[in-house]
């Protein structure tokens, strides 16, 4: 295993409209869509990798196994968090977990995981990247 520096993230997000299931296409309800709390822990994990990058490096999601266990209405406040679990190489797994937030700080889990990304040369990994097809 390979020595890397701590690194974890906190972020708050307020769920709008915007973010329901029914705006993101999955489902028809007015509470927090699956697609969008993934995004959330993606943004977490890259919060808390992109401090221990240096110049040039980048990283890319390449697992991602979540569950979301409670709803969260528009309007609520929900806090995000992701803490690196394990670290190999060029590899990060990141144990990530939302909370509503209440008026006595976070309560209910709404969804935690499994995130893992790879460390890569920005550059070279986009020079390995195809152009589109016309």
């Amino acid at each position: 295993m390979t020595q890397v520096p701590a690194a974890e993230a906190a972020l708050r997000f307020t769920v709008g409209d915007a973010d329901t299931a029914a705006a993101v296409g999955s489902g028809s309800l007015p509470v927090l869509g699956t697609p969008r709390l993934l995004a959330w822990f993606e943004a977490a994990t890259c919060a808390a990798i992109d401090p221990t990058l240096t110049a040039g490096e980048t990283s890319v999601g390449t697992r991602l196994e979540i569950e979301h266990l409670a709803p969260s209405a528009v309007g609520q406040e929900v806090e995000v968090t992701a803490r690196l679990a394990y670290a190999d190489g060029r590899l990060r797994r990141f144990s990530v977990a939302a909370r509503n937030i209440g008026p006595d700080g976070p309560g209910t889990l709404v969804g935690s995981g499994e995130i893992t990304r790879v460390v890569v040369d920005g550059e070279r990994f986009m020079s390995r990247v195809g152009s589109p097809r016309a």
